[in-house]
Protein backbone atom coordinates (compact mmCIF):
# COMPACT_ATOMS: atom_id res chain seq x y z
CA UNK A 1 0.00 0.00 0.00
CA UNK A 2 1.45 3.26 -1.11
CA UNK A 3 2.22 5.68 1.83
CA UNK A 4 0.16 9.26 1.70
CA UNK A 5 2.17 10.73 4.52
CA UNK A 6 3.81 14.25 3.82
CA UNK A 7 7.34 12.92 3.57
CA UNK A 8 8.12 15.62 6.29
CA UNK A 9 5.74 13.99 8.63
CA UNK A 10 7.41 10.59 7.55
CA UNK A 11 11.09 11.79 8.62
CA UNK A 12 9.79 13.06 11.88
CA UNK A 13 8.55 9.68 12.85
CA UNK A 14 11.70 7.63 11.62
CA UNK A 15 12.50 6.56 15.22
CA UNK A 16 9.12 4.79 15.53
CA UNK A 17 9.07 3.16 11.71
CA UNK A 18 12.48 2.49 13.14
CA UNK A 19 11.87 0.50 16.49
CA UNK A 20 8.48 -1.17 14.43
CA UNK A 21 10.83 -2.42 11.44
CA UNK A 22 13.26 -4.17 14.25
CA UNK A 23 10.21 -5.71 16.35
CA UNK A 24 8.36 -7.08 13.88
CA UNK A 25 11.36 -8.17 11.30
CA UNK A 26 13.76 -9.09 13.87
CA UNK A 27 14.43 -11.91 16.13
CA UNK A 28 17.19 -14.32 17.10
CA UNK A 29 16.48 -16.01 13.56
CA UNK A 30 16.01 -13.44 12.17
CA UNK A 31 18.35 -10.41 10.98
CA UNK A 32 18.06 -7.23 8.90
CA UNK A 33 21.65 -5.45 7.38
CA UNK A 34 21.38 -1.87 7.17
CA UNK A 35 20.40 -1.51 3.69
CA UNK A 36 17.91 -4.16 4.22
CA UNK A 37 16.64 -1.27 7.37
CA UNK A 38 17.00 1.58 4.58
CA UNK A 39 14.96 -0.51 2.15
CA UNK A 40 11.86 -1.15 4.82
CA UNK A 41 12.19 2.26 6.00
CA UNK A 42 11.58 3.63 2.61
CA UNK A 43 8.46 1.44 2.11
CA UNK A 44 7.25 4.54 4.90
CA UNK A 45 8.51 7.04 2.54
CA UNK A 46 11.41 7.81 4.86
CA UNK A 47 15.06 8.33 3.53
CA UNK A 48 17.56 7.13 5.92
CA UNK A 49 21.69 7.39 5.55
CA UNK A 50 23.72 5.11 6.84
CA UNK A 51 25.34 7.13 9.47
CA UNK A 52 22.26 8.02 10.98
CA UNK A 53 20.94 4.89 11.11
CA UNK A 54 24.16 4.26 13.55
CA UNK A 55 23.03 7.18 15.49
CA UNK A 56 19.13 6.14 15.86
CA UNK A 57 20.03 2.40 16.62
CA UNK A 58 22.13 4.15 19.80
CA UNK A 59 19.34 5.88 20.38
CA UNK A 60 16.74 2.93 20.32
CA UNK A 61 19.39 1.03 22.80
CA UNK A 62 19.13 4.11 25.00
CA UNK A 63 15.30 3.93 25.37
CA UNK A 64 15.75 0.61 26.06
CA UNK A 65 14.92 -1.94 23.13
CA UNK A 66 17.77 -4.67 23.06
CA UNK A 67 19.22 -4.51 19.36
CA UNK A 68 22.03 -6.34 19.13
CA UNK A 69 24.67 -6.03 15.95
CA UNK A 70 26.88 -8.71 14.85
CA UNK A 71 29.31 -8.89 11.95
CA UNK A 72 28.55 -10.60 8.85
CA UNK A 73 31.31 -10.91 6.32
CA UNK A 74 32.22 -7.12 5.58
CA UNK A 75 29.37 -5.69 7.56
CA UNK A 76 26.65 -5.93 10.42
CA UNK A 77 23.56 -7.69 10.71
CA UNK A 78 21.18 -6.44 13.24
CA UNK A 79 18.13 -7.74 15.52
CA UNK A 80 16.48 -7.31 18.54
CA UNK A 81 17.14 -10.30 21.69
CA UNK A 82 15.44 -9.70 24.57
CA UNK A 83 11.29 -8.79 24.51
CA UNK A 84 9.24 -8.43 27.04
CA UNK A 85 8.11 -11.74 26.14
CA UNK A 86 9.71 -14.57 25.42
CA UNK A 87 8.12 -17.05 22.59
CA UNK A 88 7.64 -19.99 25.29
CA UNK A 89 5.86 -17.64 27.76
CA UNK A 90 3.86 -16.56 24.18
CA UNK A 91 3.01 -19.67 23.83
CA UNK A 92 1.73 -20.95 27.53
CA UNK A 93 -0.55 -18.08 27.46
CA UNK A 94 -1.93 -18.90 24.24
CA UNK A 95 -2.84 -22.58 25.18
CA UNK A 96 -4.16 -20.76 28.38
CA UNK A 97 -5.89 -18.66 26.02
CA UNK A 98 -7.55 -21.42 23.93
CA UNK A 99 -7.99 -24.10 26.66
CA UNK A 100 -10.56 -21.33 28.87
CA UNK A 101 -13.99 -22.89 27.95
CA UNK A 102 -15.25 -19.13 29.68
CA UNK A 103 -13.90 -17.43 26.89
CA UNK A 104 -15.78 -17.34 23.61
CA UNK A 105 -13.80 -18.75 20.04
CA UNK A 106 -14.54 -15.12 18.73
CA UNK A 107 -12.53 -13.72 21.80
CA UNK A 108 -10.09 -16.23 21.70
CA UNK A 109 -9.22 -15.56 18.28
CA UNK A 110 -9.14 -11.88 18.57
CA UNK A 111 -6.80 -12.66 22.29
CA UNK A 112 -4.28 -14.88 20.40
CA UNK A 113 -3.91 -12.13 17.20
CA UNK A 114 -3.19 -9.60 19.84
CA UNK A 115 -0.57 -11.87 21.64
CA UNK A 116 1.22 -12.21 18.38
CA UNK A 117 2.16 -8.82 18.27
CA UNK A 118 4.51 -8.72 22.02
CA UNK A 119 7.06 -10.67 18.99
CA UNK A 120 8.18 -11.05 15.80
CA UNK A 121 6.06 -11.59 12.66
CA UNK A 122 8.37 -14.89 11.66
CA UNK A 123 7.81 -16.07 15.61
CA UNK A 124 3.87 -14.69 15.76
CA UNK A 125 3.75 -17.58 12.97
CA UNK A 126 4.49 -20.17 15.32
CA UNK A 127 2.03 -19.20 17.82
CA UNK A 128 -1.14 -19.33 14.50
CA UNK A 129 0.66 -23.12 14.41
CA UNK A 130 -0.22 -24.55 17.35
CA UNK A 131 -3.95 -22.47 17.90
CA UNK A 132 -6.46 -24.83 18.04
CA UNK A 133 -9.65 -22.97 18.93
CA UNK A 134 -12.70 -23.71 16.41
CA UNK A 135 -13.41 -27.17 18.20
CA UNK A 136 -12.88 -26.32 21.64
CA UNK A 137 -15.67 -26.35 24.05
CA UNK A 138 -16.19 -22.77 24.88
CA UNK A 139 -18.62 -20.79 26.20
CA UNK A 140 -21.40 -18.68 23.98
CA UNK A 141 -21.87 -15.76 26.37
CA UNK A 142 -19.59 -13.26 24.60
CA UNK A 143 -20.29 -10.46 27.32
CA UNK A 144 -18.29 -12.40 29.64
CA UNK A 145 -15.06 -10.86 28.79
CA UNK A 146 -17.11 -7.84 29.97
CA UNK A 147 -18.61 -9.24 33.12
CA UNK A 148 -15.41 -9.82 34.55
CA UNK A 149 -14.20 -6.61 33.74
CA UNK A 150 -17.64 -5.27 35.45
CA UNK A 151 -16.92 -7.84 38.06
CA UNK A 152 -13.63 -6.65 38.82
CA UNK A 153 -14.30 -3.14 38.96
CA UNK A 154 -17.25 -4.02 41.15
CA UNK A 155 -14.85 -5.47 43.72
CA UNK A 156 -12.32 -2.63 44.02
CA UNK A 157 -14.95 -0.28 44.39
CA UNK A 158 -16.89 -2.21 47.14
CA UNK A 159 -20.11 -1.92 45.33
CA UNK A 160 -22.80 -4.32 44.86
CA UNK A 161 -24.15 -6.01 41.75
CA UNK A 162 -26.94 -7.15 39.90
CA UNK A 163 -27.86 -9.87 37.73
CA UNK A 164 -30.37 -12.62 35.88
CA UNK A 165 -28.82 -15.91 36.00
CA UNK A 166 -29.23 -18.81 33.22
CA UNK A 167 -29.32 -22.01 32.67
CA UNK A 168 -29.30 -25.05 29.69
CA UNK A 169 -32.80 -26.52 28.70
CA UNK A 170 -32.90 -30.11 27.05
CA UNK A 171 -33.75 -28.17 23.90
CA UNK A 172 -30.13 -26.28 24.32
CA UNK A 173 -31.49 -23.27 24.83
CA UNK A 174 -30.74 -20.62 27.56
CA UNK A 175 -33.15 -20.10 29.83
CA UNK A 176 -33.82 -17.59 33.06
CA UNK A 177 -33.82 -19.15 36.36
CA UNK A 178 -36.51 -18.54 39.10
CA UNK A 179 -38.59 -16.82 36.21
CA UNK A 180 -35.96 -14.13 35.61
CA UNK A 181 -35.85 -12.54 39.08
CA UNK A 182 -32.91 -10.28 39.53
CA UNK A 183 -29.93 -11.46 42.10
CA UNK A 184 -28.47 -9.07 44.32
CA UNK A 185 -24.73 -10.02 45.77
CA UNK A 186 -21.81 -8.76 47.34
CA UNK A 187 -19.33 -9.53 45.44
CA UNK A 188 -15.55 -10.96 46.65
CA UNK A 189 -13.86 -12.71 44.81
CA UNK A 190 -13.15 -14.33 41.06
CA UNK A 191 -12.17 -17.95 40.79
CA UNK A 192 -11.14 -20.31 37.67
CA UNK A 193 -12.31 -23.44 38.78
CA UNK A 194 -12.80 -26.50 36.69
CA UNK A 195 -12.42 -24.81 33.12
CA UNK A 196 -15.17 -22.40 34.24
CA UNK A 197 -15.05 -18.84 36.14
CA UNK A 198 -17.09 -18.47 39.10
CA UNK A 199 -18.07 -15.45 41.23
CA UNK A 200 -17.82 -15.78 45.14
CA UNK A 201 -20.26 -13.50 46.40
CA UNK A 202 -21.96 -12.98 49.47
CA UNK A 203 -26.00 -13.73 49.17
CA UNK A 204 -27.19 -10.31 51.38
CA UNK A 205 -30.88 -12.16 51.75
CA UNK A 206 -29.65 -15.43 52.74
CA UNK A 207 -26.89 -14.36 54.74
CA UNK A 208 -24.32 -17.41 53.44
CA UNK A 209 -21.54 -17.37 50.68
CA UNK A 210 -22.52 -18.15 47.18
CA UNK A 211 -21.01 -19.04 44.20
CA UNK A 212 -22.35 -18.20 40.52
CA UNK A 213 -20.84 -19.14 36.95
CA UNK A 214 -19.95 -16.20 35.24
CA UNK A 215 -20.64 -17.67 31.46
CA UNK A 216 -23.98 -17.86 32.95
CA UNK A 217 -24.53 -14.15 34.70
CA UNK A 218 -26.33 -11.51 31.93
CA UNK A 219 -27.35 -8.07 32.17
CA UNK A 220 -24.91 -7.09 34.94
CA UNK A 221 -24.90 -4.43 36.23
CA UNK A 222 -23.53 -1.75 39.67
CA UNK A 223 -25.64 -0.95 42.99
CA UNK A 224 -24.82 2.53 44.31
CA UNK A 225 -25.49 -0.24 47.40
CA UNK A 226 -21.50 -1.07 49.61
CA UNK A 227 -20.99 -4.28 49.34
CA UNK A 228 -22.50 -6.96 52.87
CA UNK A 229 -20.92 -9.86 53.97
CA UNK A 230 -17.30 -8.49 55.25
CA UNK A 231 -16.87 -10.70 58.15
CA UNK A 232 -17.24 -13.87 56.31
CA UNK A 233 -14.13 -12.44 53.74
CA UNK A 234 -11.80 -11.04 56.14
CA UNK A 235 -10.34 -14.34 56.97
CA UNK A 236 -11.61 -15.95 53.84
CA UNK A 237 -9.10 -18.05 51.79
CA UNK A 238 -10.16 -18.79 47.99
CA UNK A 239 -7.43 -21.07 47.32
CA UNK A 240 -8.92 -23.33 50.62
CA UNK A 241 -12.08 -23.03 49.27
CA UNK A 242 -11.27 -24.22 46.07
CA UNK A 243 -9.76 -27.21 47.63
CA UNK A 244 -12.97 -28.22 49.30
CA UNK A 245 -15.49 -28.00 46.38
CA UNK A 246 -16.02 -30.34 43.65
CA UNK A 247 -16.71 -28.93 40.37
CA UNK A 248 -17.32 -25.50 42.64
CA UNK A 249 -20.97 -27.43 43.76
CA UNK A 250 -21.80 -26.91 47.39
CA UNK A 251 -22.50 -29.11 49.88
CA UNK A 252 -21.91 -28.91 53.70
CA UNK A 253 -18.47 -28.96 55.24
CA UNK A 254 -17.34 -31.95 56.83
CA UNK A 255 -13.88 -33.40 57.66
CA UNK A 256 -13.57 -36.48 56.32
CA UNK A 257 -11.06 -39.65 57.00
CA UNK A 258 -10.26 -41.54 54.27
CA UNK A 259 -8.55 -44.34 53.13
CA UNK A 260 -6.40 -44.34 49.86
CA UNK A 261 -3.82 -46.78 48.24
CA UNK A 262 -0.14 -45.63 47.96
CA UNK A 263 -0.22 -45.05 44.48
CA UNK A 264 -2.78 -42.60 44.77
CA UNK A 265 -0.69 -40.61 47.02
CA UNK A 266 0.25 -37.93 43.67
CA UNK A 267 -3.95 -37.74 43.08
CA UNK A 268 -4.70 -36.79 46.64
CA UNK A 269 -1.72 -33.91 46.60
CA UNK A 270 -2.86 -32.59 43.20
CA UNK A 271 -6.36 -32.44 44.64
CA UNK A 272 -6.02 -30.75 48.12
CA UNK A 273 -2.44 -29.48 48.16
CA UNK A 274 0.98 -30.62 49.32
CA UNK A 275 0.04 -29.38 53.07
CA UNK A 276 -1.86 -32.20 53.21
CA UNK A 277 -1.15 -34.54 56.34
CA UNK A 278 -0.55 -38.26 55.00
CA UNK A 279 -0.82 -40.69 57.59
CA UNK A 280 0.77 -44.01 56.54
CA UNK A 281 -1.33 -47.04 57.45
CA UNK A 282 0.69 -50.61 56.59
CA UNK A 283 2.74 -50.98 53.31
CA UNK A 284 0.11 -50.32 51.24
CA UNK A 285 -1.56 -47.99 52.38
CA UNK A 286 -2.30 -44.09 53.88
CA UNK A 287 -4.82 -42.12 55.55
CA UNK A 288 -5.61 -38.48 54.90
CA UNK A 289 -8.40 -36.42 56.80
CA UNK A 290 -9.38 -33.43 54.32
CA UNK A 291 -12.06 -30.74 54.80
CA UNK A 292 -14.04 -30.76 52.19
CA UNK A 293 -17.74 -29.67 50.50
CA UNK A 294 -19.59 -33.38 50.51
CA UNK A 295 -21.58 -33.08 47.38
CA UNK A 296 -22.53 -35.71 44.76
CA UNK A 297 -19.77 -34.32 42.70
CA UNK A 298 -16.97 -35.50 46.34
CA UNK A 299 -18.74 -38.78 46.41
CA UNK A 300 -18.10 -39.09 42.44
CA UNK A 301 -14.97 -38.57 42.92
CA UNK A 302 -14.73 -41.11 45.65
CA UNK A 303 -16.61 -44.12 43.24
CA UNK A 304 -14.20 -42.69 40.25
CA UNK A 305 -11.19 -44.13 42.57
CA UNK A 306 -12.67 -47.25 42.87
CA UNK A 307 -11.05 -49.55 45.65
CA UNK A 308 -8.00 -47.01 45.65
CA UNK A 309 -10.06 -44.93 47.96
CA UNK A 310 -12.59 -45.76 51.21
CA UNK A 311 -14.49 -43.25 53.19
CA UNK A 312 -13.68 -44.32 57.19
CA UNK A 313 -15.59 -41.28 58.84
CA UNK A 314 -18.07 -39.62 59.63
CA UNK A 315 -20.44 -42.46 59.59
CA UNK A 316 -23.42 -40.21 58.46
CA UNK A 317 -20.63 -39.77 55.17
CA UNK A 318 -19.92 -43.11 55.02
CA UNK A 319 -23.70 -44.14 54.70
CA UNK A 320 -24.61 -41.58 51.92
CA UNK A 321 -21.64 -43.13 49.94
CA UNK A 322 -23.25 -46.86 50.34
CA UNK A 323 -26.79 -45.67 49.71
CA UNK A 324 -25.54 -44.33 46.36
CA UNK A 325 -23.88 -47.06 45.48
CA UNK A 326 -26.82 -49.15 46.26
CA UNK A 327 -29.22 -46.56 43.92
CA UNK A 328 -26.71 -46.97 41.22
CA UNK A 329 -26.72 -50.68 41.48
CA UNK A 330 -30.52 -50.51 41.35
CA UNK A 331 -30.24 -48.29 38.71
CA UNK A 332 -28.03 -50.63 36.20
CA UNK A 333 -29.87 -53.90 37.18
Amino acid sequence: MENTMPKSNNQKLKLLYLAKIFKEKTDDGHRLSLKEVQTALAAYGINAERKSLYDDIEVLRSYGLDIIGESLGKGYVYYVGGRQFELAELKLLVDAVQASKFITVKKSTGLIKKLGTLTSNHEAQNLKRQVYVADRIKTMNESIYYNVDILHHAIGSNAQIRFQYTQWTVNKVLELKKEGEYYEVSPWALSWDNENYYLVAYDNRDGIIKHYRVDKMIRLSLLQTKREGREYFEKFNMASYSRKMFGMYHGKDELVKIKFKNELSGVVIDRFGKDVTLRKVDDHSFVAVVNVAVSMQFIAWIIGLSEGAIILSPEHVVKRMKDTIQNLAEIYK
